[in-house]
């Protein structure tokens, strides 16, 4: 089942889940701007306050717009690259609750069984903009909600098991090695976990400023991975501002 998507929509979904934050960055910035003219600041010191606000608020629009619509995530094509088994019959897809990806990937992997779990807890994952995700989000065929530190699926079953734009939800270092190792635990041993996630690095704090620190460094995500037991990690960039980790049991 192809999923056609609009244009724009990466960035219109993130406007829309994020709304709360825009709103009140636009009331915060006009309340700025009047207050410097009522108070008299220096102009210039004025216009670099504006500036430095708006950037702040409109570079993750711009970046999100780059990676989630003109980049070519949404079309798999990187997928060609992590030379993974073209004959994988067994695919698990776990998501936090959105999910843009499994019919994607039943398109990509038209033979496979393709098995989708949600590890979002609502009270543990209580972002506003997790919960508006999932009101629109289009629910794949026998979705199971799951918690994160146990997966329903048979030791050594899967041959690929996919954590898409995901795994960062869970915010626990604890949590997160244990889920971790669940994912290798379903993994056969010729099989592979594939996470593709922002990092706290650089480029996506020129990105996402302040708001780069809702994701976790590669060092974090490495220490994690070899916490639970993976034997080897590979990095590549997707962009400069998204990482695809390809890990091996």
């Amino acid at each position: 089942m192809a999923i056609e998507r609009r244009p724009f929509q990466g960035v219109l979904n993130i406007l829309s889940f994020n709304r709360h934050f825009y709103v009140i960055g636009l009331l915060v910035l006009a309340g700025i701007i009047a207050a410097g003219f009522i108070f008299h600041v220096n102009h210039l010191y004025l216009l670099i306050i504006v500036i430095a606000f708006i950037y702040g608020l409109f570079a993750p629009l711009i970046v999100s717009a780059y990676v989630y619509d003109f980049s070519g995530y949404y079309t798999f094509n990187w997928l060609h690259k992590l030379a993974l088994n073209p004959k994988a019959n067994h695919i698990v897809n776990i998501n936090a609750g959105f999910d843009e990806t499994s019919f994607i990937l039943e398109d990509h992997f038209p033979d496979a069984k393709i098995r989708v779990f949600d590890f979002y807890n609502a009270s543990q994952h209580t972002e506003p903009a997790i919960v508006r995700a999932r009101k629109v989000s289009l629910t794949y065929p026998d979705t199971q909600v799951i918690e994160s530190g146990n997966i329903p699926v048979s030791d050594q079953s899967a041959d690929l098991v996919f954590l898409l734009s995901a795994a960062h939800e869970i915010r626990s270092n604890q949590e997160k090695v244990v889920f971790l190792k669940e994912c290798r635990r379903i993994c056969k041993p010729g099989g592979k976990v594939i996470m593709v996630e922002h990092l706290r690095d650089f480029p996506n704090f020129i990105a996402f400023t302040i708001g780069f620190t809702h994701f976790f460094s590669a060092p974090t995500w490495r220490k994690a991975f070899t916490q639970a037991g993976f034997s080897k990690i590979d990095e590549t960039k997707f962009t400069p501002f998204m990482s695809v980790f390809t890990i091996t049991p």
